[in-house]
């Protein structure tokens, strides 16, 4: 492919926040190759709004694509103009190339045909199945198993764009810094600059929640070590984020008002350590440098999406169904099963000023531990139950 001819590129990626931060070393790596080209990202609304930390974007198309839906109650008539628009949207903006990437579960050939419809040149696509000529270039997979932000890479690799390093990477806005100091000094009796903890207790679905009681209890066991907490969600999360604060029951662990997902990234910049679930702040803290503590639940493999360049302790109850992929546990959520002190003891360990350690630092039963950047290794599974 000759690169140095493609003016405009637009890169698919319509999913949730991680998902699209886990693209930013791919997306580095296509700024570099094509510093002159206009990029922009079609990403779900949720993912469009990490646009403003990622510079290496022009601009980005927010959809709700109609391969996305998770239900299948959507009319026909409605799903038909929704996908007469898209295709409308993405013909108007004369690109030459379209980048799919997916995750090993998802097929690109729905939007690689739109591509096709609205007269892009260069399709690019994962895929292990035959669609004709339906893409340019039809890239065969590497393992299922394969890290998120090592799959991008590949897709690139493939045609002739080098990885620039495949650590995640955010820049925060100086508006946001100023956004997230104003909601910290919100905080009654908050000393500014002082450390503290950020407790996320949100997640896409209910399956990867650990419950809010027990990390109200353990938001109140790092407190009263020393290390104040604050605890951040969306505005529909919070009644999540008043249940953690009522549970935990102490006065130096609080919530903060709802902000933007800069705002939000900036708050997970200044915190000491995150404590998480596998979901967009586990992401976001990994590209920003903040240590994290996760507590994994087992929708996923840990080394499909791990972080792997900051200090992190991955925690989770080893389980039969896992990984489930599965929206809302049918069982009793036992992958999840984690007592409030593990999650405590955890994330004082990876605050502490002098803990220089690398992702894994913690006690082995805690931890996910890369063997380099470029593989991990991953646990045995054994298949879910459907």
């Amino acid at each position: 492919m000759n690169l140095s001819a493609l003016r405009r590129v637009l890169v698919v990626r319509a999913d949730n926040i991680g998902d699209v931060v886990m693209l930013t070393p791919a997306l580095r790596a296509l700024r570099d190759a094509l510093p002159r080209a206009g990029l922009d990202l079609l990403a779900s609304p949720a993912g469009a709004g990490v646009r403003p930390l990622i510079p290496e974007l022009d601009d980005v198309l927010p959809v709700s694509p109609t391969w996305q839906q998770l239900g299948g109650d959507l009319p026909a008539a409605d799903a038909s103009e929704r996908e007469r628009g898209l295709l409308e949207l993405i013909r108007s903006r004369r690109y030459d190339a379209m980048l799919v990437f997916t995750s090993f579960s998802q097929s690109p050939w729905p939007v690689a045909h739109l591509g096709l419809l609205a007269g892009i040149g260069v399709r690019v696509v994962h895929s292990r199945e035959f669609a004709g000529a339906v893409a340019t270039h039809w890239v065969t997979p590497p393992p299922d198993t394969t890290h998120q932000v090592d799959r991008c890479l590949h897709l690139l690799a493939a045609i002739g764009v080098p990885d620039r390093g495949r650590a995640l990477r955010l820049r925060v806005p100086g508006g946001a810094e100023r956004l997230a100091e104003h909601l910290l000094a919100q905080v009654p009796g908050a000393i500014p600059g002082a450390p503290f903890a950020l407790l996320v207790p949100g997640a896409s679905c209910s399956a990867r929640r650990y419950p809010a009681d027990r990390f109200g209890a353990a938001a109140a066991r790092i407190t009263g070590a020393g290390l104040p907490v604050r605890v951040a969600g969306t505005t529909r999360e919070a009644a999540l984020v008043a249940e953690v604060v009522r549970t935990a029951g102490h006065p130096d662990v609080r919530a903060l008002a709802p902000t933007t997902v800069p705002g939000f990234a900036a708050l997970l910049r200044r915190a000491a350590v995150a404590v998480t679930n596998n979901s967009a702040g586990m992401h976001i803290a990994d590209a920003v440098g903040t240590p994290v503590v996760v507590a994994y639940a087992g929708t996923e493999r840990h080394g499909d999406m791990c972080p792997r360049t900051v200090p992190a302790a991955l925690l989770a109850e080893p389980v039969r169904c896992s990984p489930c992929r599965q929206l809302t546990c049918p069982y009793g959520h036992e992958c999840l099963d984690l007592p409030p002190e593990r999650l405590a003891t955890a994330a004082l360990r990876l605050a502490a000023p002098h803990d220089t350690t690398p992702t894994g630092s913690a006690p082995e039963e805690d931890r996910w531990l890369p063997s380099s950047a470029s593989s991990t290794r991953t646990p045995t599974t054994i298949p879910p139950h459907r």
